[in-house]
């Protein structure tokens, strides 16, 4: 179960992504993109660890940095 919530938020973040930039005409990365990048990547890495998949742990702990670097952007500029 935890494996599908967590692809589902981290499938959520595209859709989001997709609706918000039709909406505006253009392409566009909301702040929810990123935060439902955190969470789904965060449930992801706790299902590989618990998997003890070395090459998906690594996949998603390295993915996590970019998200969270990129929160510490927006949150920085506002």
């Amino acid at each position: 179960m935890l494996g599908f919530l967590a692809q589902g938020l981290f499938f959520a973040r595209f859709f989001i992504q997709w609706i918000v930039s039709e909406r505006k005409g253009e392409s566009t990365v909301p702040l929810a993109f990123w935060i439902f990048s955190v969470l789904g990547g965060t449930l992801l890495l706790v299902y590989a660890v618990h998997q003890q998949d070395s090459v998906f742990i690594l996949g998603q702990a390295g993915g996590l940095v970019i998200y969270f670097r990129n929160l510490m952007l927006i949150y920085k500029k506002k």
